[in-house]
């Protein structure tokens, strides 16, 4: 009934108003907490990110780039439960124990929400530090898959919209033929039967693994991608329709668009509600070279999509009336070009450009109000080494690694980023079928065996930025 959906609404606003009053009252008395939310889009190495990230923490002998590391404030870093007992917990330790074997390998990937809290114990430099002592901050880490952030762009869209939107993007994309095929032959407005939900519904997922297969970084809904628990469920049984807007009771439209609802009621707003809307800081990882190698079109998509990502932030400073009144509020949003480790370090310069200008792009169209935003190009592990080639009377600057196929070791050249990023946005905005001037390649290298020296951390490329931007200010 309507007025038992008031009350229970009315009952979690009442607990959720409850639990913001007794956490900004209790701040002041407890020790300083920072949620860091990282997430990624397809292959952009966030599993091996986070345990890199940490493993640097615990030992800092490679983190300069992190002041309270590098004049000594930070005293110790360990490992702490982690607050939230129903939550997976970030697998750490295996994960670290994949790169850093006699055989070091890649380690799986997570495929839910998870946690991880750092607590580090840290001391003011100077005077300050003397009278004041040591205090502790604690990281909160939580990890979550890049396509379910995607999510969050449906709860402003009707089943409508989003059919339109969606069918437009698949429209020439590998993979798709058969669902468009299939779809050509259903009348909306026919009475439901579940067969056909059910092939749409397969089809459109088969499509969507295609399309991330190619490097396309919108696909989704998410947990079509990473289904879980609710794997043939029939929140996960719908697919984008064509039609006129007629939609007569009982008939295939109608029951598409009400498990629409269903999944944005049962799936996206309690990740909203649980998960993210509690993040104060974040990370987005993407695979700028892949979308580059892909070709114009999937790098367009890329740029397409963290607009609609960073939309749906809610960003601003943090305080403590806004925590009380309207929640938390992202602080600051770190854009992270992966797998810097493939190219020569002659060439960081230019995916650092291009990062820049995508994230300048989203953040024009999601108008910021408040939050800091950065991009940088990094490699959390570093699975490579330099070498200066002659190649036809020329120096040619590559990396080395062993590859993951097979282990043989291979020199790599991917091709020379342009300066100037608008050379590859805007023939991708355009859509440009092919580059013009260039091809560009990947490779994929498994990790290098690692001998580390006491104090150090595995060895990367801009971690020690990353962190600085993300918690430096949190630990002076």
């Amino acid at each position: 009934m309507v007025l038992d959906r008031l009350a229970g609404g009315v009952g979690r606003g009442i607990g959720q108003v409850a639990e913001q009053v007794t956490d900004a009252a209790l701040a002041p008395f407890s020790d300083p907490v920072i949620r860091l939310g990282v997430t990624g889009l397809s292959r952009a190495g966030k599993t091996v990110f986070i345990t890199a990230l940490v493993a640097n923490l615990l030992d800092r002998g490679r983190m300069p780039g992190l002041r309270a590391a590098a004049n000594g404030s930070i005293q110790t870093v360990y490992l702490d439960p982690q607050p939230d007992d129903t939550m997976p917990r970030f697998e750490y330790e295996s994960h670290y124990a994949a790169f850093t074997s006699p055989t070091p390998f890649w380690p799986d990937s997570t495929r839910t929400v998870s946690q991880l809290r750092l607590s580090l114990k840290v001391a003011p430099q100077g005077l300050l530090g003397a009278l004041s002592g040591s205090r502790t901050v604690h990281l909160d880490i939580i990890d979550y898959p890049g396509e379910w952030l995607l999510d969050l762009t449906l709860l402003d869209q009707s089943f409508e919209q989003w059919s339109a939107a969606r069918l437009e993007r698949m429209a020439g994309r590998a993979g798709s033929d058969a669902f468009f095929a299939a779809l050509a032959d259903v009348d909306p407005a026919a009475p439901h039967d579940e067969t056909t939900a059910r092939t749409l519904a397969e089809l459109y997922t088969t499509a969507q693994h295609a399309a991330r297969a190619e490097g396309y970084s919108d696909c989704g809904p998410g947990r079509f991608l990473l289904p879980g628990e609710l794997a043939g469920s029939p929140v996960l049984t719908f697919a984008p329709l064509r039609g006129d807007g007629k939609t007569p009771r009982g008939s295939l439209a109608r029951e598409m668009a009400r498990r629409f609802e269903a999944y944005k009621a049962r799936v996206v707003r309690p990740f909203f509600r649980d998960h993210f809307s509690k993040i104060d800081r974040q990370v987005v990882l993407a695979d700028v070279l892949g979308a580059i190698h892909a070709g114009p079109a999937a790098l367009e998509d890329l740029r397409r999509t963290l607009a609609e990502i960073l939309s749906a932030f809610r960003p601003g400073r943090n305080a403590w009336l806004t925590n009380l009144l309207r929640g938390r509020r992202v602080e600051r949003i770190l854009f992270a070009a992966t797998k810097a480790d493939h190219l020569h370090h002659s060439q960081h310069g230019a995916l650092t450009n291009i990062a820049q200008a995508l994230l300048r792009d989203a953040e024009d169209r999601a108008r910021f109000a408040g939050a800091q935003t950065r991009a940088l190009s990094i490699a959390a592990l570093r699975a490579t080494v330099e070498e200066t080639r002659q190649h036809n009377g020329h120096e040619l600057g590559v990396v080395r690694g062993s590859l993951l196929e097979d282990g043989r070791a291979a020199a790599f050249y991917p091709g020379a980023l342009p300066e100037d990023p608008a050379r590859l946005l805007a023939p991708a905005r355009e859509g440009a079928a092919n580059w013009l001037d260039e091809d560009y390649a990947v490779m994929r290298f498994a990790p290098a065996a690692l001998r580390l020296k006491p104090g150090d951390g595995p060895p990367h490329i801009r971690l020690d930025s990353a962190a600085e931007f993300l918690i430096g200010d949190r630990l002076s």
